[in-house]
């Protein structure tokens, strides 16, 4: 194990897509730290994957690595809840927690009975938040978050806690740089849609009268080194397709991307995605994925994809075209290992900013 962050730029997620075994995150937080990253994210479930839960197993079985929720909800807790929530993982790991918040699914919140967030309630929970945790207290408060006669944690408070927005549409983007301390994006983001993410995190964040360089840019990006046909139908292809499958969904991808909407609609209306029961990416066969496949534009699938050293090479790509840091996804610690390996022999982060 390095005595270091090697790799502060790096990031990966705990426990991704759907498990029955949450116990995982614990080593998988080690296997990461090992590894030298500089962050874990955690993107909540309602089933064993509760955010608070895991980011402490994975807090307290680590030293060195920050974990982050990518993403958690302003209203699926109490906000007294929420604020005791992250300020306990805070002070367990010497400041090591970083929230990370979602608008949430439109249709879980109406399944839950839930009102879906509006911006203004999210800044007002924000500045609550901070009020807590910096040792203030709410008295008689009425506003979007609804009425809190009183809230305190105590005045010995002093909790600075980074905040990430996880979305990524225009009206998103240019509200997180006004807000956040980070923007966490999407899967398949091209270069051109990075860079147009980029300009409106700045623009919100100009607006707002803040520094546009302080709100930093995590962008996520698909690795599948030396992949199977099979690996990469599963981890890329049906990944993609199953996006595609979300009304209103993948047509924020679509804008960011500037493609062609003609694209997703011939997509959505083919006799085979009409036919898979479920989420692709959980039910589809592999001769389902196989004709899904030739669905979906080659420039569609921007990832990580190959040798461990073009692999390594798109994530210094990735870091070059603008974003502060990636995070790789569809990979195990274990299975982006060899890429680590070329990313450190390649010069790492310096070959990027050099490109």
């Amino acid at each position: 194990m390095t005595s270091h962050t090697e790799f502060p730029e790096l990031s990966c997620y705990l426990l991704p897509g759907h498990t029955q075994t949450p116990a995982d995150a614990i080593d998988e937080a080690r296997a990461a730290e090992a590894l030298g990253l500089g962050r874990v994210w955690l993107s909540e479930r309602f089933d064993v994957k509760d955010a608070g839960v895991i980011c402490s197993a994975a807090l307290v079985s680590t030293e060195r690595i920050r974990v982050a929720t990518a993403a958690t909800n302003l209203h699926t807790r109490h906000l007294m809840v929420l604020a005791t929530m992250c300020a306990s993982l805070h002070y367990i790991s010497g400041g090591r927690f970083e929230l990370g918040l979602a608008r949430g699914v439109a249709i879980r919140n109406q399944l839950m009975g839930l009102e879906s967030v509006s911006n203004a309630q999210i800044v007002e929970g924000l500045e609550l938040l901070k009020t807590l945790w910096s040792g203030g207290s709410v008295l008689d408060h009425r506003g979007e978050m609804g009425h809190f006669p009183y809230l305190s944690m105590g005045k010995w408070l002093q909790a600075e806690i980074p905040l990430h927005f996880v979305g990524f549409g225009p009206a998103s983007l240019r509200f997180a740089g006004a807000h956040f301390d980070g923007v966490h994006l999407h899967t398949f983001i091209t270069p051109e849609g990075l860079s147009r993410a980029r300009a409106l995190v700045r623009e919100g964040a100009e607006r707002a009268g803040r520094d546009p360089d302080a709100v930093k840019l995590h962008a996520v990006l698909a690795t599948a080194c030396n992949p199977s046909r099979e690996d990469y139908l599963r981890k890329i292809v049906a990944r993609m397709a199953t996006y595609m499958q979300a009304p209103g969904y993948a047509e924020l991808l679509v804008k960011l991307n500037d493609w062609d909407p003609a694209v997703l609609e011939r997509f959505r209306a083919s006799e085979v995605v009409q036919s898979v029961p479920g989420g692709i990416d959980s039910v589809a066969t592999l001769e389902q994925l196989e004709q899904i496949s030739e669905l979906i534009p080659e420039d569609w699938l921007h990832a990580a994809v190959g040798t461990p050293e073009a692999c390594a090479a798109q994530w210094r790509r990735e870091l070059a075209n603008g974003a502060d840091s990636v995070v790789i996804h569809g990979s195990a610690p274990s299975e982006f290992e060899p890429v680590l390996a070329a990313y450190r022999a390649s010069g790492a982060r310096e070959s990027a900013t050099d490109s």
